[in-house]
Parts: structure tokens; sequence; C-alpha cells
């Protein structure tokens, strides 16, 4: 009932939305008096302070009337004054070269060549001439001319690269994203220098023209894939984009589900290994997190570690991990089952122990256990939006003292506030906070049943969240894959992780093509001579 409901809901907003060709705007051309295109940019950013235009004349007898356009901040004013200035106006007086209107020799191909930079590109338009300029290039325009040059000198102040603080590792690389896009895609491209790793730009929002690149490896990807993302993004009609988090709810295949489908990282060496899996990353200029897609269940519980740690090792912590999110779902449920309508399940002793403990309790268990989730959630909450210096302080110190006073009250037991704390600490266990987050909302859900119904209820709720995990799709492959449906070949890198002489193929419904990592076929590994 509440999915229909809110599928109605969404079918009344598009038919009120704004039908797209609306937002289609005719291109306005450049005019050729320099003075009105100058007019013309003051007046569209209402005469904007931090918008530079020097006007100076070039040439021997300083007869063309030039304009240099860019942003203070955005531009690298360093590269603007030694590369431009110094160029047009110091360099071009003293060479041979006639830029006159009179010379034949005038072009816009001569100009290019006569300044040393790189990135130069024509522009007729305004539309595209103003976004540019907002996005840290330089822009000269010339009287008499309508057209002018765009000159890549971007040069803002970013973070830098640092540590990922969402994804921490013990061994492995210590470098992660930072909100530059430019930065994000060279560290990517550091890892992997092959031709065959392409990128496509796209500008998202009408009103923030936020860059989107998309990238993968060419002859790895799925290029049905690749044709799917690149359709959804195109698809997106909306006034701003200002980190991924729009773009990963805007192009995500099943919008009213708990489990992310799109996955999401600041590590440079994981979007490298998803890339030479045959997957597609999508970076988003403003924010260090990079899209993934498609993904399945299992890469969620997999770590970058995995892959730097000997096999053995690797295997122990992702059977941890996978042990730890059946605590942090399944933890307080049992509590509550077997206390509540499976005393019998107990030994005698425990029993007795548990019983005594809960003899001044005033509340049921499920009602105990949902307090105590609830007031944990909270003080989380409240670790996370607090001051950094007090928020991990103030999570512990007020967990310790809650806990603490609500046993010595006679209002919660003592059990329950160990359940509740070993549920909490298994739920950071697990390497994606966004699946943690589902793990969390799915408890309640669970302990309801679990009150209601005992351990009925919680194998019925079970079955029908392996059920909505068996349905989902990322991209059209299947979500539970390698599990479900079945894939032996690929259950190499799933629960365990088998020696790296033994992944010599990649996810088969990842990459549909190229499968192979190896050139030769694999061999069993030599057994030491002793």
């Amino acid at each position: 009932m509440l999915l229909g409901m809110f599928k109605t809901i969404r079918k009344i907003f598009k038919s009120n939305s704004i039908p797209n060709n609306q937002h289609i705007k005719k291109k306005t051309p450049l005019q050729t008096n320099l003075q009105e295109n100058i007019r013309i940019i003051m007046e569209v950013i209402g005469n904007s302070p931090d918008v530079v235009i020097r006007e100076f004349g070039i040439g021997k007898k300083k007869s063309i009337k030039i304009a240099l356009v860019f942003t203070e901040g955005l531009s690298d004013a360093q590269s603007v004054n030694q590369f431009i200035m110094e160029s047009l106006m110091l360099d071009i007086p003293e060479s041979d070269v006639n830029l006159d209107h009179s010379s034949e020799n005038f072009n816009f191909q001569l100009l290019k060549e006569l300044l040393p930079v790189g990135n130069i590109k024509d522009v007729s338009d305004f539309e595209t001439l103003l976004p540019s300029i907002l996005s840290g290039d330089a822009a000269i325009l010339l009287d008499g001319y309508s057209q002018g040059l765009l000159i890549g000198l971007k040069g803002w102040e970013d973070r830098g690269v640092q540590e990922p603080s969402s994804q921490t590792v013990i061994r492995g690389p210590k470098e992660g994203f930072s909100e530059n896009i430019r930065t994000n895609t060279a560290l990517v491209r550091r890892k992997i220098k092959d031709p065959n790793l392409w990128l496509e730009n796209l500008t998202i929002g009408r009103v923030t023209q936020t860059a989107v690149n998309i990238m993968y490896i060419q002859g790895i990807a799925n290029g049905k894939v690749i044709e799917e993302v690149r359709k959804r993004l195109t698809r997106i009609e909306i006034d701003s984009i200002l980190e991924s988090g729009y773009i990963e709810e805007l192009i995500q295949d099943e919008t009213y589900t708990v489990f992310p489908t799109v996955f999401h990282t600041e590590r440079p060496d994981v979007i490298a290994a998803g890339l030479l899996e045959g997957r597609i990353a999508i970076f988003v200029d403003g924010t260090p997190f990079v899209l993934l897609i498609p993904v399945i269940f299992p890469q969620f519980f997999s770590a970058a570690e995995d892959y730097y740690q000997r096999f053995d090792i690797a295997t122990l912590l992702r059977l941890l991990r996978y042990f730890a999110g059946f605590i942090a779902l399944l933890g307080p449920s049992f509590y509550i089952a077997i206390t509540t309508f499976h005393q019998e399940m107990l030994p005698p002793g425990l029993l007795f122990s548990l019983m005594a403990q809960r003899e001044g309790v005033p509340f049921p268990a499920f009602i105990e256990a949902l307090l105590m989730e609830v007031t944990f959630e909270l003080l989380r909450e409240a670790g996370i939006r607090m001051p950094r210096a007090v928020g991990q302080a103030v999570s512990i110190v007020g967990a310790l003292v809650i806990g603490q006073a609500a046993v010595e009250a006679g209002i919660i037991s003592a059990a329950m506030v160990i359940v509740v704390s070993i549920t909490a600490i298994s739920s950071f266990i697990i390497p994606a906070y966004n699946m943690a987050i589902s793990f969390r909302i799915l408890r309640f859900g669970m302990m309801g049943l679990a009150a209601s119904f005992g351990l009925l209820g919680i194998i019925v709720g079970i079955i029908v969240v392996i059920q909505h995990l068996c349905r989902l799709r990322s991209f059209g492959v299947p979500y539970m894959a390698p599990f479900g449906p079945v894939v032996m070949a690929d259950q190499k890198d799933s629960i365990i992780r088998v020696p790296w002489w033994g992944m010599f193929s990649r996810p088969r419904f990842v990459s549909q093509k190229n499968i192979s990592r190896e050139d030769n076929p694999p061999t069993p590994k030599p057994k030491p001579r002793r």
C-alpha cells in the first residue's frame, strides 16, 4: 500500500514538472563589438567584482583591442600574468609578426601559436563562454571578431591528496581523492597506464553546471552497461549537483530499498581495481567520493586491504565481517525471541541468571532493547555531528554513563547492555558505511518480528530479506551474484579469497568480455622441495 502511494506521488511530481525541451535555450553568438560583449558579460553576472576584465591593445601599433576575462580565485593568477599578459603585451610587440587588422596573416590560429599554453579552444557563444569563465578558464575576446579563445588555466585552492578518513587500512596506499575532479582522475591514471582507459566528460545541473566524468577500460567494461550509464546520466534534469550522492540516487535501479545498489569510495586503488574488473567509475567535481557500478552484495564486505594481505588472513577477516553482519542484523532479535518465547533453549544456569537480572525491570525485552538501540543511535549521531575534538569523548562517556545508570536504576538489564554493545561493535566492522546503515534499519524490523512471533518471525524476516536481495539488480547485474545465481568460478573472491595465482578470471556478470586476467591458462602452484 505504501509502495503504491509513493509511486502515485512520484507520478504526480513528474506530471507537474517542466518538460525537458523548455530548458533548451537558443545559443547567443558573440558580437563583433568588444564593448558589447563586455557589457553582456557584466550584465549577466551582475557586475560581480571577482570576474576580472582587462582591456588593452596588441600588435606593433596596438591597433587590435583585446579583453582578457577570468575569475579571480578560480584561475591561476600567476599563469595568467606569465603566459597570457606577458605574451600579449611584451613578447608579441618585440616579435616579427605583424598582428594588425590589415595583415593578411592575422587569424586565431596565429594567435594560438603565440600563446605558450597547451589547452586552448575556440568559443563563439555566450552559453559556452560564461560557464567556462566561472569554472576557472580564461577567455580572450577581440574587437571586430565574433569569436574568442578559451584558455585552460584553472588554479583554485584545494585540499590536496590526503589519507582517506572513511576507509583506512593498515597496509596499502594512503592517498585518497580530493574535491578536484582532475586530481581524482589523475590519481587513477597513475595506477592504470593503459591507453584503453577512456574518460568521457558531461556537464549536469542547469544552475551549478557540475562536471561529471565517466571512466572505464575499453575492451574490458561491458558496452551495454556503458551505454546505460551514459543514458541515465544524460537523462538527468535538475538544477544542481553538489555531491555524488545526487547522482547515486538519480541513477540507481531500485528506489524503494534500504540496500545500496551503487558503490562509493574515496580510495583510488579501489576504483582502479573495480575498473580492472570491468566496472565503470563516475567522478563528480566537488566531492572526494567516486561512484562505482555495477555492484554486487559481497563487494560491501570486502576491504581494500584484503588484496594486500596474504589470502589466508584476508579470508579470515572476511569470514569475521560476515559473522559481524549477522550479529548486527539479528543479535538483539535472537535475544528477544529466546528470552520471550524459547527459554527452554537456554541452559538452566544461564536462564536463572538472566531471569534474576530481569526481576526488577519493568519493561518487556522488546521495549528494553528498543530503548537501548534508540539511545545508542542518538549517541552515535551526536558523536558524528559534534566537533571532532569532543565528539568521540561524548559518545564513549555518554554510553558508559547512561548504560551504567540504566542498569543501576533497574530500567535495563545488564545482559541487554552487553547484547546491544556487541551489536553496535559488529556494525562498525562492516567496511561500507551505507551497508552498515542498511543493517541498522532492518534490525528494528527484525526486533519487532522476534517480539511478535519468536524464532518463526526471524526466519520469515530472513526469507523476505533474501528474496528482496535476489530481486535487486545493479545496472542489469544480479545483486546477489555469485550466490544467486550461483557462479562457481566467481566464488574465489566472495566469502573467501584464493591466492592471487588462482584469481585468473574477472567476475562473469560484471565483465562479459575479456574474462581472463592472464595470458596463459592457470597452472597449479608448485610445491617447494624439502
